[in-house]
């Protein structure tokens, strides 16, 4: 089985010790992937108070980030878009969120031209940095 890690120059450092992504026979594993900028600790869409807690979130701003994000990993593991089989997104605020998330998701993922993956959402109670959204996706590497 070919497996190897895949580290992104593009997208933000991950968060703790794991790579970008991981290809394992005829599938690329991506790490989950927030909206965070690579070299930077400003978050696209969050406004943090003086005590560094988010006072307000851009849920579609972070959406694009991390899709984004997403497509940069991808191109530099050499994966097409279209190759896209899984997302899970993980949202803090389900119930305020998901309208948008759904909506901006839409545009990168299904429609003509999209990879129209299986997806699962769920809402989780805090991520690992002060976002509200994170995204995982699994792409199918082998031949077409």
């Amino acid at each position: 089985m070919d497996e190897r890690s895949v580290e992104s120059r593009r997208a933000p450092e991950p968060v703790g010790p794991y790579p970008h992504a991981r290809r394992a026979g005829e599938f690329l594993f991506l790490s989950g992937i927030g909206p965070r900028r690579r070299g930077s600790r400003e978050i696209p869409g969050v406004t943090l108070d003086g005590s560094g807690r988010v006072a307000s979130h851009d849920i579609e701003a972070q959406c694009r980030s991390c899709f984004d994000n997403v497509r940069t990993v991808m191109e530099e593991a050499g994966v097409p878009w279209d190759r896209i089989v899984d997302v899970t997104a993980f949202l803090t605020h389900l119930s305020s969120d998901f309208a948008t998330y759904n909506r901006v998701y839409a545009e990168y993922f299904a429609g003509p031209g999209n990879p129209n993956p299986a997806r699962t959402t769920v809402e989780v109670a805090a991520l690992p940095t002060p976002i509200a959204v994170e995204v995982k996706v699994v792409a199918w590497v082998g031949p077409r």
